[in-house]
């Protein structure tokens, strides 16, 4: 999978060709590299919202337009695809999700669609087999919620250890929760991480406990980093075949552009050798999480705005002040209604989080910070708030809260009042419906709970994506839960907050591009924008509603090369 560099045309004379159509054309001589013919083409431009065709010249889109008028860009070398009626857009824009996380999600245990405990118990004895003595066995995936009986013994929905020991006694076991912020751990494991029931929750963390004080196995947040000896003597994951393999997943689903919610600089270092190389195939734009220590350090020598012909940005700082919701980990202003014991965890302290922002002011940094419960989310808009006011000179800042998934109501407008970003996944609305309102109970759910309509109408952005591996990082997928709002039994989930398709595919697409700087190159298919492209199978624009999951990718395109085609015309229109 290679990516080429090629000659940018300056936007003004793209502009000028495009206005001026076929005339301009001829006179010139321009042909196009690439062009697509014979479709429905939605832009998400105002200025020309469909089209039936467009022509590319180098990694650039030159004109958009009827197949007459397009025509006259096709020369003998133009490579020319015909849609036969399909739908093109933008090509989709990712924006939230975590690119190594994805190709390592394919490197372990995939306990995403696993219907219990004991079906988990069974997977991991059936690799202990062949595995050495001491060698740690990894998993991903595994969602308490969404299992159809809760395990013997359980505390606060989650298993006990013990059978999990009993079938791998001599090999340590690790297995993440499928959002990431809470694992569970066998005896070995915990025995090798020196972890007992005398062991303290660690700060922002919780060692979850029987009812004699002894650790089950499970921990929330935090309380995760105390594992890490377990871990300890296994060979990591390799970065770059970790890349390859979501590089190869991105662009089977549609994805030209892709913003990971958190890089470490060596991973930076890694994204920067396949762009001079070639190898990598979608644009990325990287969050850089790290301590206040490093950044403090280093900042100033990574941020980079579209290296490599727009194929690496760096400019964001990436934070988390509080969990999940499905691990009882998202920070609320009130208990959790099913678990009054708690409120969740503040998971970094709010003058960390403040020295970041300070540190993102001095560096010309974006600062987006993970806030999931309404008190993460007022905490958050309230340290933005405070370094806003402090820096009345700098305007268009752009900050975001990632994820923004539960509201007060009274900080539901301070998104649009203060310019903040709610990068936001729908897809997450729909898996999470069936346990919001145990967690929350009806009032705040209704009030709060994935209020993308609230949003958009305070005058918010609001962008999506899939927060994979936690989801598929599948865009069709979250796109029908934007538009539908259903749970997997097709329960509508407070419906009210459903976006038009047109709102959800800009959401995708052109609102994801605004929330990274990026507008003025891609999001829309414009002439003079980069030439990333999707084309599906079905126009998920107007087929009826219960239709828009079947649809596939059918072209991926970036910078006008044709990076993926799917090789079966099964599903299509």
């Amino acid at each position: 999978m290679t990516s080429r560099s090629r000659r940018r045309i300056p936007i003004g004379s793209l502009i000028f060709l495009a206005l001026a159509g076929t005339v301009a054309c001829a006179e010139s001589g321009l042909t196009a590299d690439l062009v697509l013919r014979g479709g429905k083409i939605v832009t998400v431009d105002d200025n020309l919202p469909e089209a039936q065709a467009l022509a590319v010249k180098d990694d650039t889109i030159i004109a958009v337009g009827t197949d007459a008028e397009i025509d006259a860009y096709v020369g003998r070398r133009t490579e020319v695809i015909e849609l036969e009626g399909r739908l093109a857009i933008p090509g989709f824009v990712e924006s939230h999700a975590h690119f190594l996380g994805i190709g390592d999600a394919q490197l372990q245990l995939d306990l995403m669609d696993v219907q219990n405990w004991d079906e988990i118990v069974s997977m991991v004895e059936a690799v202990t087999g062949d595995a050495p003595t001491g060698e740690l066995i990894r998993g991903r995936g595994w969602h308490q919620e969404k299992w159809d009986r809760v395990p013997e013994g359980a505390v606060d929905g989650l298993p006990h250890h013990r059978s999990l020991s009993r079938v791998s006694p001599n090999n340590p076991v690790v297995l993440v929760h499928a959002s990431g912020h809470a694992s569970f751990a066998n005896a070995k494991a915990m025995e090798m991480s020196g972890i007992t029931r005398d062991t303290p929750d660690p700060p922002g963390g919780q060692i979850v406990r029987d009812a004699a004080g002894n650790p089950i196995g499970a921990f929330r947040e935090t309380a995760q980093g105390l594992l890490g000896p377990a871990s300890s003597g296994a060979t990591p994951p390799d970065q770059r075949r970790r890349a390859e393999l979501a590089i190869e997943e991105l662009l089977a689903k549609g994805i030209t552009s892709f913003q990971d919610a958190g890089s470490s600089f060596s991973d930076v270092d890694v994204y920067k050798e396949m762009v001079d190389d070639g190898t990598l195939g979608v644009r990325l734009w990287v969050m850089i999480r790290a301590s206040n220590e490093e950044l403090a350090v280093k900042l100033a020598d990574y941020r980079m705005v579209g290296y490599g012909g727009n194929r690496l940005t760096v400019r964001t700082i990436k934070r988390s002040i509080d969990g999940a919701l499905g691990s009882h980990g998202a920070w609320l202003l009130a208990p959790y209604a099913d678990l009054p014991s708690s409120s969740g965890l503040n998971t970094t302290t709010v003058a960390s989080v403040e020295e970041t922002a300070r540190l993102a002011m001095l560096h010309d940094y974006q600062l987006a910070v993970h806030a999931i419960g309404d008190r993460g989310n007022r905490e958050t808009l309230d340290i933005y708030e405070r370094v806003f006011a402090a820096h009345p000179d700098k305007t268009g800042l752009r900050w975001r809260i990632e994820h923004a998934q539960h509201l007060h109501p009274d900080d539901i407008p301070r998104f649009g009042q203060m310019g903040v970003i709610a990068s936001m996944e729908a897809i997450h609305a729909t898996s999470d419906a069936p346990w919001v309102v145990p967690r929350l109970g009806e009032r705040r759910a209704r009030e709060g709970a994935y209020v993308w309509q609230s949003l958009l109408q305070s005058g918010a952005v609001v962008t999506n994506g899939t927060d994979a591996p936690v989801e598929d990082v599948d865009p069709i997928a979250s796109f029908y839960a934007s538009v539908a709002r259903r749970d997997k039994n097709g329960n509508a989930f407070y419906p009210d907050q459903r976006m038009s398709r047109m709102e959800a595919l800009r959401s995708y697409t052109l609102s994801g591009a605004y929330a990274a700087f990026e507008e003025d190159i891609k999001g829309s298919l414009t002439p003079g924008k980069l030439a990333d492209i999707t084309v599906l199978s079905k126009d998920i624009m107007t087929i009826p509603e219960e239709e828009i999951p079947s649809a596939e990718v059918v072209h991926t395109i970036v910078g006008g090369k044709v990076m993926y085609s799917r090789t079966d015309g099964a599903n299509d229109r």
